[in-house]
């Protein structure tokens, strides 16, 4: 489920036109979760609509965050199911924390 989840939101993603979208298995590298979805709004306002928007479909299907962080900023949102954390980032903030890099390790899923 958690692999089907990180595909889901990647399309959502890529339906609401984020940039540069990444899936990242990490479940052998940490136990934070299984996969890391990354992606980039170029504008704050950007960024903010592609995580409601993945909220919003996904709680249509009956799946609720456990945890959101980063709502009032707009230059990254994080957005924990669990297995799955997705990560909204404007894209200077991705450059400057540079998640590919510290999880350069991670097996990179194709959707």
């Amino acid at each position: 489920m958690p692999k089907e989840l990180a595909i889901q939101l990647a399309e959502i993603a890529d339906d609401r036109k984020a940039l540069d979208i990444k899936i990242l298995q990490i479940d052998q590298l940490t136990v934070l979760a299984d996969y890391f979805v990354i992606c980039s709004g170029s504008s704050t306002t950007h960024v903010k609509t592609l995580a409601e928007e993945m909220e919003f479909r996904l709680k249509e299907r009956g799946i609720l965050p456990g945890h959101i962080e980063g709502r009032g900023a707009g230059n990254w949102l994080l957005l924990d199911y669990g297995g799955v954390v997705a990560h909204v980032f404007l894209q200077e903030t991705r450059e400057f924390y540079g998640l590919e890099r510290l999880w350069s390790d991670a097996q990179s899923i194709e959707f």
